[in-house]
């Protein structure tokens, strides 16, 4: 069934009974205030320091405080939790308890990020849940009988609740599918299909993907209601920011190479991406004997244990993190220099999400993406190079050859 009512909110600004003459001479002027929102919010921003909107928040902040439905697809770090989350706040009724936005991602350190941007951005009543595996299902439930305004959460957990019948979804007004593209990639679609049949047809949703495949495309279809796409690609926002580069390995030198690279570049804080998680742990253990300030982290680590590798690696502890991609999504840490594929990728858009982790919007500065590359896999980085719409640079490691000489054919 498909949930595509005519929105009747696009009509109206909801946020013209918070405006008043009185107080509009102390409202900051900084870019934001050219949004449309409101006085309150705008005090709100300037106190934690924001203030120049990125240009996903430009865009899409506008048509999305009209009501409409609406798609942004923007790489992740470039400010879409403010994007959608603005909105959000400033249409919401803050004076009323219960579940009136519902937020959902692909995991659970995305979730709680994004949970924590929010309430950096609402005010100090705002009251939150996050909704999400791994962690004790007791404490989520309190926060949903104590009247929790906003839902962030995973499809998985979702949907426990939901059959639990702990969560009530009736009042919903906010739906947001962030990065939607990644929650279909790892099959939460029919666990996403189950929710929005649950919500309430009369409501906003709002679709952020940093790739807009078929697949994102049938599904904005199915539960949008002809919503305004903002296209922000990364050959807009990621590219530009990000130098780019490979480098020709033998398989069996990729941990020396690593070695070398990381004494060449001395990163200031560096992620390592496998592709899987006995990679991930077998890179660690080589590289723990050697090198300090050093973690691995991937979805077969206990939730506690993770929490702690992110802290450390966002206070500046953790040097060097080796990941897999499942968790790679949920670490927006404003220190990364380098990002290193130390295996390519097995889609095209994977790479796209692990090089935006360098060279975040708060960075120290323009991130670096090194990606090792067997003679083999030739093709996939002509792929990669397609899907980003650019070359990438080969990079060459002064005298030190990665790759073993061929011998020569007897003819």
């Amino acid at each position: 069934m498909k949930t595509k009512e005519k929105n009747s909110r696009s009509d109206r600004s909801p946020r013209s009974d918070k405006k008043s003459s009185s107080n509009s001479k102390s409202v900051p002027q900084t870019e934001f205030a050219a949004l449309g929102l409101s006085p309150k919010v705008l005090a709100q921003l300037d106190n934690i320091g924001y203030q120049t909107p990125s240009p996903i928040q430009k865009k899409f902040i506008p048509i999305a405080l009209t009501g409409r439905d609406v798609t942004g697809q923007a790489q992740t770090g470039t400010g879409k939790t403010a994007a959608f989350g603005l909105p959000i706040l400033e249409q919401m009724d803050l004076r009323l308890p219960g579940q009136q936005a519902l937020i959902l991602t692909p995991t659970r350190e995305l979730s709680e990020q994004v949970a924590n941007e929010l309430e950096r951005l609402g005010p100090n009543t705002l009251k939150l849940a996050v909704c999400v595996g791994g962690r004790p299902i007791r404490k989520q439930i309190q926060s949903l009988e104590q009247g929790a305004q906003i839902v962030v959460g995973t499809p998985g957990r979702v949907i426990d609740l939901l059959f639990r019948k702990e969560l009530n979804l009736d009042q919903v007004k906010f739906v947001v599918l962030d990065e939607a593209d990644r929650m279909l990639d790892i099959g939460f679609r029919p666990d996403i299909e189950k929710i929005m049949k649950r919500c309430p047809t009369e409501r906003q949703t709002l679709l952020l993907s940093a790739t807009m495949s078929d697949e994102v495309e049938r599904l904005a279809k199915r539960f949008m209601n002809e919503p305004e796409r903002i296209d922000l690609s990364e050959k807009d926002v990621a590219n530009k920011a990000i130098q780019q580069y490979y480098i020709s390995v033998d398989a069996d030198r990729k941990i020396s190479l690593l070695a070398k690279l990381l004494l060449m570049e001395r990163p200031q804080q560096v992620l390592v991406f496998t592709r899987t998680k006995r990679g991930a742990e077998r890179l660690h253990k080589t590289f723990a004997k050697k090198l300090k300030n050093i973690s691995v982290i991937h979805g077969d680590l206990p939730q506690p244990k993770r929490d702690r590798v992110i802290k450390d690696f966002r206070s500046g502890k953790t040097r060097m993190l080796i990941a897999t991609d499942v968790v790679g999504r949920g670490i927006d840490i404003s220190g990364i220099s380098h990002i290193i594929n130390y295996d390519v990728p097995e889609f095209c858009d994977d790479y796209v999400h692990r090089i935006g982790r360098a060279g975040r919007l708060s960075s120290v500065g323009k991130g670096q993406a090194f990606t090792f590359v067997t003679r083999e896999q030739g093709p996939q980085l002509t792929e990669i190079e397609k899907r980003i719409n650019m070359l990438i640079e080969k990079y060459e490691i002064g005298d030190y050859n990665p790759i073993r000489p061929r011998p020569p054919k007897n003819y």
